[in-house]
């Protein structure tokens, strides 16, 4: 029987719809998982032996668009509880000046005196962190047992304080109190701050603890909101190395934050320091490719 043109139509019509609704239906189950698009950003650590304005020029250039004050230096204090209006103002404009977005700042805190002033130094340092426009504040724990408490109730001071001024108050694995994830687990439970959370560092964890980064990560995944990059090859190893030099399982650490939704950001703490700044900006380069790398893997 001959077959009209319109009902050719008609027909050919109802079998795009059904490939249509077919393809909406298990084109998700199909289709391979999207890379992520975490940020990454760099640390001035390799640049420490350089003034900091050719260190925001090799972050630069070496390209980033993030950096983070972790290490101070004898010119720059930084976020430090001393550090003077004058000089907070002029690194402000120096920020600025470099077309890097700064994110993070390391804090100090002593232990050993009464607690108020401990909280008053933490308190400073957050107010001169909100000051430069960062998001996060680092503390590294402490190692003295005795200490312990005493850090811990600081930091559930520092980290209510921090809520009040949009400063989120992160910890990164560096021994101690903050060692792997028994010891960081039983720090989140006695500082008991939604706004304390964890900064994941993988090459850390071989470093201090001889112990495998991806399996101490799966217990603690929930708290990390940033991940601070370095490789490592044996506990108390170099650090200042390449990224594949070490023992870090950088794939396997990603996947457990990929499933937990972990959304960056990562910083680059470490890389193999140059004769020139120039050179170590080389090194951080092939750094962050690295990790882009292994992030489209993901």
């Amino acid at each position: 029987m001959m077959r009209t043109r319109r009902e050719f139509i008609q027909d050919s019509a109802a079998v795009l719809a059904g490939a249509a609704v077919l393809t909406d239906s298990t084109g998700l189950l199909a289709a391979p998982p999207r890379a992520v698009a975490w940020p990454v950003g760099c640390f001035n650590r390799p640049w420490t032996k350089w003034t900091f304005d050719e260190t925001l020029n090799a972050i630069k250039a070496a390209g980033y668009s993030t950096t983070g004050l972790l290490t101070r230096t004898k010119l720059d204090p930084f976020i430090a509880a001393d550090a003077t209006p004058e000089y907070l103002e002029g690194l402000k404009r120096t920020l600025a000046a470099s077309g890097l977005t700064a994110n993070m700042g390391a804090l100090r805190s002593r232990h050993d005196i009464p607690i108020e002033e401990t909280v008053k130094s933490l308190q400073k340092e957050i107010d001169n962190a909100a000051f430069l426009g960062l998001k996060y504040v680092m503390t590294f724990g402490i190692d003295n047992p005795a200490q312990f408490e005493h850090y811990f109730k600081a930091m559930a001071a520092a980290a209510a304080y921090g809520a009040e001024k949009g400063v989120q108050v992160v910890m990164k694995p560096h021994g101690g109190s903050s060692g792997a994830s028994d010891e960081i687990i039983a720090a989140m439970k006695k500082v008991g701050h939604p706004n304390f959370k964890i900064w994941y560092d993988a090459g850390n964890i071989i470093y201090y603890m001889g112990k495998d980064p991806v399996e101490e990560l799966k217990p603690i995944v929930q708290y990390v909101t940033g991940f601070c990059a370095k490789d490592c090859a044996e506990p108390k190893g170099d650090v200042m190395i390449q990224f594949g030099a070490g023992k870090v399982d950088f794939k396997g650490v990603f996947g457990v934050l990929k499933s937990a939704g972990f959304n960056g950001p990562i910083m680059v703490e470490c890389c193999a320091v140059g004769d020139t700044a120039e050179a170590t900006a080389a090194n951080a380069r092939a750094n962050r490719e690295f990790l882009e790398k292994v992030l489209a893997q993901i």
